[in-house]
């Protein structure tokens, strides 16, 4: 494998979408591709050794499937070796800072430290005392920028495929993003990079789960599905975060399904090309239906597939490229 181009990318960290470029998401968008391909090798050899010797840490406070394991799959094929902490075997439970548990970590000479925190900005605090690259892997309700990332990437390359233009990009894409925005980081994140891609989003869910003045991020607010998804080419479902929520903020389960569950029925409303996505885990047939999830339209385990090789990408910027100022 040839490494992809070094020096383009200056960032120290992986901190938000907000703060990054159109160009600097379009350069980890370009990169993802050569690791889409170590993944698919035919000879079974999904490794390149381009973090060889590296040490990746997990940091992670929060539940989480597949954001750890594919942040971990994507540094073992990276070659790197890999240590993971969770919440409850950490040091933080007895009183330890934040600070202090990855100056220690630090200690034992780390390279890269992936965090997922509650607390929005977790992750900007570490890196702005520490040396280690830091990606944060989602904070509180802030933001979840490999998320919106791979979501990125896996809608240009539908886009690609279905137009036979290996160069198009995601201006003029009109993309529905329906569920709970409020409580949503990845819906912060992709609005920060779809729009700085020249797409544009509709956000739609009842009122209480729609931020005031969200209009501000340059994106349109309903509250009528159909008018979401009458002319989307990509209906984005979010889980209701029922753990993020300390007040009833719609009448019932059965009244969010009426009135704004993707299913066969609403999809009728919809164009025949528009794909289906969801970052999961899915509540089945609350805010996407089981059929809708698992049918032809659903791109949601590409999602997963895709998600592996756009971590990677940021992983190898990161660490090979020309080291910056913290984001």
């Amino acid at each position: 494998m040839t490494p992809p181009a070094k020096g383009a990318w200056t960032r120290k960290d992986l901190l938000g979408i907000e703060e990054l470029s159109r160009d600097e998401i379009t350069l980890i968008l370009d990169t993802a591709p050569q690791f889409v391909a170590v993944s698919a090798r035919e000879s079974g050899i999904k490794k390149v050794p381009l973090l060889q010797g590296r040490l990746v840490v997990n940091w992670f406070y929060e539940p989480s499937t597949r954001t750890r394991t594919s942040f971990e799959l994507a540094a073992k094929r990276l070659s790197a070796d890999t240590l993971s902490i969770t919440a409850s075997a950490s040091s933080t439970v007895k009183g330890e800072t934040l600070h202090d548990t990855l100056a220690n970590i630090e200690a034992m000479r780390t390279d890269l430290v992936v965090i997922r925190h509650s607390y929005a900005g977790a992750a900007h605090i570490l890196a702005q005392r520490h040396p280690s690259h830091i990606i944060n892997a989602g904070d509180g309700r802030h933001e979840h920028p490999t998320q919106a990332l791979l979501d990125a990437f896996t809608m240009r390359e539908h886009i690609r495929e279905v137009q036979q233009d290996p160069n198009a990009q995601l201006d003029g894409l009109r993309v529905a993003i329906i569920g709970d925005i409020a409580n949503s980081r990845v819906a912060r994140s992709n609005i920060w990079c779809l729009t700085k891609l020249g797409a544009h989003v509709t956000l739609c869910g009842p009122r209480t789960l729609i931020p005031p003045h969200i209009e501000r991020m340059g994106v349109t607010v309903t509250t009528d599905l159909r008018e979401a998804i009458c002319d989307a080419d990509v209906i984005y479902a979010l889980r209701i975060q029922f753990e993020r929520q300390q007040n009833c903020l719609f009448p019932s389960v059965r009244e969010y399904i009426r009135l704004f569950r993707v299913d066969q029925e609403s999809l009728r409303l919809a164009p025949p090309h528009a794909l289906i996505m969801h970052p999961g885990p899915i509540n089945r047939d609350i805010e996407l239906a089981a059929g809708v999830a698992d049918g032809a339209r659903s791109v949601i385990l590409r999602q997963v597939t895709n998600g592996v090789a756009v971590r990677m990408a940021i992983m190898h910027l990161l660490v090979n490229s020309g080291r910056g100022e913290s984001a």
